[in-house]
């Protein structure tokens, strides 16, 4: 009787899918994708997608354009350069702020793994024992300086140059670094794992988000559903299925993604619940999920905080859900597979 229910959907999201219509002559949409780093498994729903064909079965032609230090992500969105970006929830806050026409609408990651990287042999097991010390850090970083307040810590802070290169001997070295990446640079360079200490544990619950600009938002709402369908199935496939299309993808995007580093990332993405959430309610179906809650708890920390001026951003304003799918109406498990 299931099957008989199931077999009616999945014809029926095969005989109307973008795809048919592209196959029937409709050209693709054309979407670009501005990434805030260099191609690495921090992308790999994004890459799963594309390799799979996920974008292309929903009607679109998506570029990802990798980034780096100075991607300039939110520039490109609201000027309309690049349609999508991935960026964080707290520097897009800010600058949605300061007048940047840019809405966040997707979750990258439930929580931004930004966080501190204390070396193995180091005396500080909590934030609290960082009275005093000196941090490797971007001196503008948010999360400091709400750890200043929070713990009433003094801290030395020394602009980081995205190097992990003074962590190593030097037991005592503190460095902000990102939870799937550094830990296995410093490994591999000789280091003993670093413990992390995380912005989820210290209460600064910030997302790692997709961002579009308003203008598209208006004139292209079906395509940018149809992106997060795609999307979401990418992130879904990526974890739980087999990760080549995205990993061989990732290596020609950037030849430094090796096998190993990818199945590390990977398995730290998987094993901290970043893309699924930690939450009571995370499984597979809170992937691409914001919480407009939680975005009014992080714009009252930045408030109390002094970087953001209090009434200048609304989360009603900041984020939108309108395209994630509904509680309870992901496609089961076996259609998707049918409409492949």
């Amino acid at each position: 009787m299931k099957l008989r229910l199931l077999l009616p959907l999945a014809l029926a999201l095969v005989s109307f899918s973008p795809a048919a219509f592209a196959a029937a002559g409709k050209p693709l949409f054309k979407i670009t994708v501005q990434l805030d780093w260099i191609a690495e498994p921090e992308h790999g729903g994004l890459y799963q997608a594309q390799a799979r064909g996920f974008f292309r079965d929903e009607g679109l032609d998506v570029t990802l354009i990798p980034g780096g230090p100075n991607a300039f992500v939110m520039p490109s969105v609201a000027t309309g350069k690049a349609d999508i970006g991935q960026a964080d929830s707290t520097n897009t806050l800010l600058q949605q702020a300061e007048g940047l026409p840019v809405v966040q609408f997707a979750a990258v990651f439930q929580d931004d793994p930004s966080g501190l990287l204390v070396n193995a042999d180091s005396s500080v097991h909590k934030f609290e024992d960082l009275q005093g010390k000196t941090i490797i850090a971007r001196p503008e970083w948010a999360f400091l300086k709400f750890l200043q307040k929070k713990y009433g810590l003094h801290v030395n802070v020394v602009p980081q140059n995205f190097s992990v290169a003074a962590f190593l001997g030097n037991k005592e070295a503190i460095q902000q670094g990102y939870f799937i990446a550094e830990p296995y640079h410093i490994t591999k360079a000789g280091g003993k794992m670093p413990r992390f200490l995380s912005t989820w544990d210290a209460g600064f619950r910030a997302y790692a988000v997709l961002v579009t600009n308003r203008k598209f938002i208006r004139e292209h709402p079906a395509e940018l559903r149809a992106f997060v369908r795609a999307y979401i199935n990418g992130w879904r496939d990526y974890l739980e299925g087999d990760p080549t299309p995205a990993h061989e993808a990732l290596k020609k995007a950037n030849s430094a993604n090796t096998d190993d580093f990818m199945m590390f990332s990977r398995k730290m993405i998987i094993d901290e619940k970043l893309v699924t959430g930690r939450d009571p309610n995370s499984s597979a179906a809170q992937i691409g999920r914001l919480d407009p809650e939680r975005f009014a708890t992080q714009i009252s920390q930045l408030e109390d905080l002094g970087i953001l001026a209090k009434g200048k951003v609304r989360a009603a304003d900041a984020v939108t859900t309108d395209f994630l799918p509904k509680p309870g109406s992901e496609v089961p498990a076996q259609v998707q597979e049918l409409n492949r």
